[in-house]
């Protein structure tokens, strides 16, 4: 999916320049990093807003438009309000084709509730992550990963390590491929009670 983000730049800076843009509607951001120095930008709230709830916007490679100059950035770091529904900042990363990107990715688990853990045992899946941190080329980053665990039985723990990665995409942190990502949780005394049929039997 491709994005394109619109912005100005700016050139008040600190507390009370950022206030005065929150009240009228826009948000204060930074794009930085690669050879070029730090911009200051200020973006549209409502599109940004409605941008942030999508998503692949925040696992993308997305174009960005400033006052005619357009760059290839990531989303870094968003700050948002402790109560409101307003973002308070946001940080662009500079990327290019020949170099890799880390970007934490989403994961959707397919196929939980047909698995035998669950479908025959009466288990419940369980995972301990939402998103894979990984690397690769701008245009190979997906944006989202999908895990199909239709094969998850009892007593059997799926690793970060079995997940199948898109081509040229590869963990960011090898170590991380150790790591237990999804399990099925025994129905509660269901294990007990088969048992204890058999021994009457």
């Amino acid at each position: 999916m491709s994005f394109n983000v619109q912005a100005a730049k700016r050139d008040a800076k600190g507390t009370g320049a950022s206030r005065r843009l929150r009240h009228a509607g826009t948000t204060p951001g930074i794009i930085y990093g690669g050879d070029k120095p730090a911009v200051q930008i200020s973006l549209n709230h409502n599109n940004l807003f409605h941008a942030l709830r999508n998503e692949a916007f925040h696992s993308s490679v997305l174009n960005i438009d400033v006052d005619g100059a357009k760059e290839t950035v990531v989303l870094r770091d968003v700050q948002w309000h402790p109560f409101r529904q307003q973002v308070l900042h946001i940080d662009f990363q500079r990327v290019d084709a020949t170099h890799a990107v880390h970007l934490k990715v989403p994961v959707h688990f397919v196929g939980a509730d047909v698995c035998p853990g669950v479908k025959l045992h009466g288990g419940t899946f369980s995972h301990t992550i939402n998103e894979i941190d990984v690397k690769g080329l701008a245009a190979d980053l997906p944006a989202f990963i999908e895990i199909d665990v239709k094969s998850l039985d009892n007593n059997v723990a799926l690793h970060l390590r079995d997940v199948k990665l898109p081509k040229g995409v590869e963990l960011a942190h090898a170590a991380d491929g150790d790591k237990v990502i999804a399990s099925i949780v025994a129905a509660r005394g269901g294990e007990p009670e088969a048992a204890e049929g058999e021994a009457k039997a």
